[in-house]
């Protein structure tokens, strides 16, 4: 099952980005740079990415600029549930595109315009992101794809993982499961 690491502030830190890239490394086979309050997101998306590339990640992405992934040479990128109209510009850049979705409704329609995975979420209890779906919606939705579906929301413990594994997902997708260090 395919891990992908979503990394934020409370995750990836620029003063220990050595370490904590290594860290992602021995958990995770996917990683995004994702930080939505940075005012100096490209030049750490720069640092990320030549630090990230010394490592055998499958997929490393950078979060919504798809152009800025195109420019960094990044793998691809990952789009939020609002860039549906930006798959076909990342696609066209020679990106891998992973796409954010929330309905049945947006799958398809990420599937049909190119999308190489998306994430689903919440699956389970997450803060601020309403109600969670559930495996048993994870599950039906696997039935209708062509593309991987990345369980993501509320992922933190070994048991959810397996759940959504067990539920069809292609691999799992976190912060939290991410975040302490310590005990994992």
């Amino acid at each position: 099952m395919l891990s992908y690491a979503i990394t934020d502030p409370s995750t990836l830190n620029f003063s220990t980005l050595k370490q904590d890239v290594k860290y992602f490394f021995q958990k995770a086979d996917m990683i995004v740079y994702r930080d939505k309050s940075s005012l100096n997101y490209a030049s750490n998306a720069k640092d990320f990415l030549d630090e990230c590339q010394k490592y055998n990640f499958k997929k490393i992405l950078l979060h919504t600029d798809y152009e800025l992934a195109h420019k960094l040479n990044a793998d691809g990128v990952h789009l939020n549930s609002t860039q549906f109209n930006k798959i076909v510009l990342a696609k066209s850049l020679g990106l891998f595109v992973i796409m954010s979705i929330h309905t049945k409704e947006e799958a398809l329609n990420a599937q049909n315009l190119g999308a190489d995975m998306v994430t689903y979420s919440p699956i389970f209890t997450t803060p601020n992101k309403g109600e969670p779906k559930g495996v048993e919606e994870l599950q039906k939705l696997t039935t209708l794809l062509n593309i991987p579906i990345i369980a993501l929301g509320g992922i933190v413990t070994k048991e959810h993982i397996e759940q959504c594994k067990k539920s069809g997902a292609s691999g799992f997708a976190s912060i939290r499961y991410f975040t302490n260090k310590s005990s994992q």
